[in-house]
C-alpha cells in the first residue's frame, strides 16, 4: 500500500475536506462482474476501484467495504482498493471465446473516475481495451475527469458503442459540497455534459439519489440545465439506505439538516412501506406510495418538457472483435 494526504482529491476548486488516503493493491484474478439485478440496465460491469474518495454521504456501496475488513464510514472514503491489472484482465476476458459481446458498465459500484484515476489511468486503460475490441460500454460518473478521455469516447461514439451518464444530485454548490464533499461541482458536471455532447458522445443525466424533502424540488431545474448542456436522456433513483448507510446518512442529517430530518425520514418511510429501506426488486430504486408517485410524475413531466424522455439509441455489438493479443500499454500503473 502507499499513502497520499489527499494528493488526488478533492477536485480542484471544489473545497471538500482533505483526508489522508491509503491505497491497496487488489489482486483480483478477474474483472468482469455479471449483474443479476433486474433493476439495472446492464448485464456486466467493471470496477477498477473498490471504495471511493468522493465521500458521498448516501453511497449505497459503502457496506461492501465491510466485507474487506474496513468500515463503511471513513475507511470507505480513505482506504481504496486499486486493481492495477484491470485493463490487462479485461483484455484477456474479452479475448476469451467464452465472452459473448454485451454492454459493460463502467462502473457498477464505485466511481471509475474518482480522484486517484487522474494518476493511475486505469479507467482510461479499460476504455482503450474496449475501443480496440469494439465492445459497447456505458460509463456513469459524477466526476468531470471523464472529459479527459473524450478522444477515446468520440471514437467509440462513431461506432455506436458508448454512452456516458453524469450523476447529478443538486444544482446548489453548498448542498453538493456537504453531501458529496470530494467530487466535481454541479457546474463542472454540466460543463462535462456540454463538452462530451459537443464531441458527439451520447450523454445523459441521472438524478440520483432523489432525497424527498431535500432535493426533489430541484428535478425540473436539473433536467432543464442538463438539456441545455446537451444531454439526450435522463433517469432517476430514490435514496437507498441499506445496512450501515442508514446510520451514516442519519448522522449527516443531524450535522447538516437537523430541521429537515423528520420530514425527510417520514417521506422515505412512506416511499419504503413504512421502513427506511427496501431491497425488493422493482421498488428499491423508485419506491412506492404517495411521495414516490409524486416524484415519478414530476420527473416524467419535466423530462418530457425538456425533450429528455425519448428512447436512447441502442449500443451495438455489431463491430465486436476479439482483442488482437499482446498486452496494450497502460501508463500510470507503477507504484501499486
Amino acid at each position: 500500500s502507499w499513502t497520499e494526504a489527499g494528493a488526488d482529491g478533492p477536485e480542484p476548486g471544489d473545497g471538500g475536506p482533505r483526508l489522508e488516503t491509503r491505497f491497496y493493491r487488489d489482486r483480483s484474478s478477474s474483472i468482469i462482474t455479471r449483474n443479476t439485478s433486474p433493476d439495472l440496465g446492464f448485464d456486466y460491469s467493471v470496477n477498477p476501484y473498490r471504495g471511493c474518495e468522493h465521500g458521498c454521504a448516501y453511497c449505497y456501496a459503502r457496506p461492501y467495504h465491510e466485507y474487506l475488513g474496513f468500515s463503511a464510514g471513513l475507511d470507505f472514503e480513505s482506504r481504496i482498493m486499486v486493481k492495477p491489472e484491470a485493463p490487462a484482465l479485461l483484455e484477456a476476458e474479452l479475448a476469451s471465446p467464452k465472452w459473448t459481446p454485451g454492454v459493460i458498465a463502467l462502473s457498477g459500484v464505485t466511481d471509475c473516475y474518482q480522484p486517484i484515476e487522474r494518476r493511475l489511468r486505469l479507467t482510461r486503460g479499460c476504455l482503450e481495451v474496449l475501443l480496440d475490441a469494439r465492445n459497447p460500454v456505458s460509463v456513469i460518473t459524477k466526476n468531470r475527469l471523464v472529459v479527459r478521455d473524450v478522444d477515446l469516447l468520440r471514437e467509440m461514439a462513431e461506432l455506436g458503442t458508448v454512452r456516458v451518464t453524469l450523476s447529478m444530485t443538486t444544482l446548489d454548490p453548498v448542498l453538493a459540497r456537504d453531501l458529496e464533499p470530494r467530487t466535481a461541482s454541479p457546474r463542472a458536471r454540466l460543463e462535462a455534459i456540454r463538452r462530451l455532447s459537443e464531441a458527439g458522445v451520447p450523454t445523459c443525466v441521472n438524478l440520483a439519489p432523489i432525497i424527498p424533502g431535500l432535493n426533489d424540488h430541484e428535478i425540473p431545474a436539473i433536467l432543464e440545465a442538463s438539456a441545455r448542456a446537451g444531454a439526450i436522456g435522463a433517469d432517476w433513483a430514490l435514496l437507498r439506505l441499506p445496512l450501515a448507510v442508514k446510520d451514516i446518512f442519519l448522522d449527516w442529517l443531524d450535522r447538516f439538516h437537523p430541521g429537515k430530518k423528520p420530514r425527510i425520514l417520514a417521506r422515505l418511510r412512506d416511499s419504503r412501506g413504512g421502513r427506511l429501506n427496501s431491497s425488493a426488486f422493482g421498488e428499491r430504486l423508485t419506491g412506492a406510495g404517495v411521495f414516490a408517485e409524486q416524484i415519478r410524475a414530476l420527473f416524467r413531466v419535466a423530462a418530457r418538457r425538456c425533450g429528455l424522455d425519448r428512447p436512447l439509441p441502442p449500443l451495438t455489438v455489431a463491430h465486436f472483435r476479439r482483442p488482437r493479443g499482446g498486452q496494450l500499454e497502460f501508463p500510470g500503473l507503477v507504484g501499486c
